[in-house]
């Protein structure tokens, strides 16, 4: 490694917070990225970091150090690019991330299909519902559920993903039709957990077009949309999914959508965001391969739910 993978290594432990989570993402041995910090630290005659067991923290030289090392990143970056552009043959390394459950429904077929027309491009596809700093992790593009509140990443809107309630014939055989929001509180319910994000909790317009929320009675909670699925279908909970998470549950009669008359506000849109405006040729191109697969203005989902445009009173996507 030479001097500036090194200073390249420094910003990464800096913006990860620990050597081992770097380690993780290089797969590297955590002694390794320490020995190459110690000898960054020796080739320039100062202490970068100060190290504890449990934290980092940068010197006065070490800040100094980092805002070299953000501006070299971004110059190799940028002739990267510039080169890339160049290029009339789709060709080099796509590193992609995205959710998990639509990156195995969707963003695989398109990977799948675009290798094939495209075998000179090596794609690495990383699957995590935690927001991916796709700048300081290296991707080129990522897939999300909703508009990143980073405002320097680009941004396409890519489909809708609306909510409904589903739950088995099974579940409203045994605890009656579900037509209220107190009966709707009172079931049992399976829904998505994770570390600081528990969605348990629902909007939908009352009779004024007001805001109002419903609470779920969560019983089963769980980090997987497709085990969501699976255990409204199982028959002893009922759950909000989006069109997305579901597959032909709905056509094959082990899935009842329930309370569609109840005007359920959006969840989120899916979006493709990627770090700069001129994106090489490799990233529109599979952006647009993507789209073609899931549909637009109607994504593909739907057509699994029959009669879902007159469900929940969908508002209009902005």
């Amino acid at each position: 490694m030479d001097f500036s993978n090194r200073l390249l290594l420094l910003l990464e432990v800096v913006e990860q917070g620990s050597f081992s989570r770097v380690a993780d993402l290089r797969n590297l041995d955590r002694s390794v990225v320490s020995k190459q910090i110690a000898r960054l630290e020796q080739e320039l005659g100062v202490r970068l970091l100060n190290r504890t067991t449990r934290s980092l923290a940068l010197t006065a030289a070490g800040s100094e150090v980092v805002s070299q090392a953000h501006q070299l990143r971004a110059l190799l970056n940028n002739t990267q690019r510039v080169a890339q552009n160049y290029h009339t043959e789709l060709a080099g390394k796509l590193r992609i991330a995205s959710t998990t459950d639509f990156g195995r429904q969707y963003v695989q077929q398109a990977v799948l299909a675009f290798q094939q027309a495209h075998p000179q491009v090596e794609i690495e596809l990383r699957l995590e519902d935690r927001i991916v700093d796709l700048v300081g992790e290296g991707f080129d593009l990522g897939f999300r559920l909703g508009k990143p509140r980073d405002s320097s990443l680009i941004t396409r809107r890519l489909a809708r993903n609306r909510l409904l309630i589903v739950a088995s014939p099974d579940f409203i055989e045994r605890f009656g039709a579900i037509d209220t929001i107190a009966k709707l509180e009172a079931a049992p319910a399976a829904v998505y957990s994770a570390p600081g994000n528990l969605l348990d909790k629902f909007s939908y317009l009352d009779n004024r077009e007001q805001t109002q929320y419903f609470h779920l009675n969560a019983v089963y909670r769980v980090n997987d949309a497709r085990m969501i699925v699976q255990a409204a279908v199982a028959g002893n909970l009922l759950a909000v999914v989006t069109a997305q998470m579901l597959g032909r549950e709905v056509l094959e009669g082990r899935l009842v959508p329930v309370m569609t008359h109840l005007p359920l506000e959006e969840l989120g849109t899916f979006y493709a965001v990627y770090p700069h405006r001129d994106a090489p040729m490799k990233t529109k191109t599979f952006i647009d391969l993507l789209r073609s697969i899931v549909g637009e203005e109607v994504p593909v989902w739907e057509q699994n739910i029959p009669g879902f445009s007159q469900m929940y009173c969908p508002l209009k996507v902005q």
